[in-house]
């Protein structure tokens, strides 16, 4: 019988209060000023995921935020630039220069620029699960699903503007109006596969060539890698 493998290398201890310490106050946070929902999007779920990863030094999550939200968390860097100059290119970042939202608030958003530098330093430390392909794009459409049949559309006007309407864009990208190019669950489906194919294979493909293959350590030989 082949003796188990460890399971991963222990992270900072300071890395992990220190993020653990940000969520203590952003969540509270966020929960008064933008409501529960708010933490169905992509970005607040990944950042999640980082948090679980982070305390029981697990692969799997981390991996399943990285395919979820490296690529658009990169687009969002860029719209934020590009609208300190000026420039809109997305509007992705737009409420981040909302006056009727306090500093401290669109500061906390930042985490979408720290993010990305965050998962990538899990997975040198931990290895790249390739089970998070499958489990991302699962818990992914989930959220898509949950944000179309249950949330507010595009357009809908509520009484605090800071609540989210057409969370993960299943409605179109702007968050005014509903796109009319398709039918309305047609566009659904096509932005499920569009995310699949344009951002989750390809940043699954990458992370898997660039990071070591996590091993799952099984007994008899069968050491499996995942």
């Amino acid at each position: 019988m082949m003796p188990l493998l460890p399971v991963s290398p222990r992270l900072p201890l300071p890395l992990k209060l220190l993020v653990s310490a940000f969520l203590l106050v952003m969540v509270p946070v966020y929960y008064r000023n933008y409501g529960p929902t708010n933490f169905l999007y992509f970005c607040d779920v990944a950042l999640l995921l980082s948090f679980i990863s982070l305390w029981t030094e697990r692969a799997l999550p981390a991996s399943m935020a990285a395919v979820g939200i490296l690529l658009p968390q990169v687009l969002w860097c860029v719209d934020f630039v590009g609208e300190l100059a000026g420039v809109r290119l997305v509007g992705l970042t737009s409420y981040m220069f909302d006056e009727n939202r306090s500093l401290f608030l669109r500061g906390l958003s930042f985490f979408h620029g720290w993010l990305p530098f965050l998962l990538l330093f899990l997975l040198k430390r931990l290895g790249y699960d390739r089970r998070a392909l499958w489990a991302w794009t699962a818990l992914g459409w989930s959220l898509c699903l949950v944000a179309y049949f249950f949330l507010p559309a595009a357009g809908t006007v509520l009484a605090d503007a800071k609540i989210p309407v057409n969370i993960n864009y299943v409605f179109g990208f702007d968050d005014a109006k509903a796109q009319t190019m398709l039918p309305a669950p047609l566009y659904l489906l096509a932005w499920m596969a569009v995310l699949f194919v344009v951002i989750y294979l390809p940043t699954h493909l990458v992370l898997r060539k660039v990071f070591a293959t996590k091993v799952v350590a099984v007994p008899v030989g069968a050491v499996q890698l995942v």
